[in-house]
């Protein structure tokens, strides 16, 4: 892709993005994305197919942003335990301010992009489980690829279920997470106070 290409992309997904926190799914029309970002109609259309397509590309570059966000978190600590607290505590307290997942999520001005977190996420997660799995295995290369690929899946599904509907605190749920986590691919887990804690052990 070009960089004149990119930056016409980028434009329509700024512009998108802020009428989409500002009136919701269903009041925005692809005219209205065009004449943000001071392009055709058939632009919009070109890059995105339609509406839906649209809106589905604003929530996997927002996501993609959340995962710069995590990569840096993740690399902050040296133990497997530390960096899931650390980044699902992240994406919990940032998801908590976040315009555009409230928008998704409350269903203001209308429920039709509730299923991008939801019943049509997979590309969402998919996304964030592959990058989170690479990660995690760049840094700790000794755990077992497929057990960490599994289990991050899973993590990120229920980060994702606690942002829609939260059931404690951040750091709660993180801790929650986190023992899942390592004890799957069979890293002794660290709790607040009690030093290391072997898998399994309750």
């Amino acid at each position: 892709m070009g960089t004149a290409e990119r930056s016409v992309r980028e434009t329509l997904l700024d512009a998108a993005h802020d009428l989409l926190v500002e009136r919701g799914y269903r009041a925005v029309r692809m005219q209205d994305v065009a004449a943000a970002a001071g392009v055709s109609r058939q632009t919009v259309y070109n890059e995105f197919g339609d509406k839906w397509g649209l809106a589905q590309a604003v929530v996997i570059r927002h996501n993609e942003r959340y995962l710069d966000g995590i990569d840096a978190v993740l690399s902050d600590h040296d133990d497997l335990y530390s960096a899931v607290v650390a980044a699902v505590t992240y994406t919990l307290e940032t998801s908590a301010d976040d315009r555009l997942k409230k928008a998704v999520l409350t269903g203001e001005g209308g429920d039709e992009m509730l299923p991008l977190l939801t019943t049509q996420a997979e590309p969402v997660l998919f996304a964030a489980s592959e990058r989170i799995a690479e990660h995690a295995l760049r840094h700790w290369p000794h755990l077992d690829r497929d057990a960490l690929t599994e289990i991050t899946g899973a993590a990120v599904r229920l980060t994702t279920s606690h942002i829609m509907l939260p059931s404690g605190p951040p750091e709660q749920v993180a801790h929650f997470i986190a023992r899942i986590v390592t004890r799957y691919v069979g890293v002794a887990a660290k709790t607040p106070g009690s030093g290391a804690v072997p898998p399994g052990t309750v």
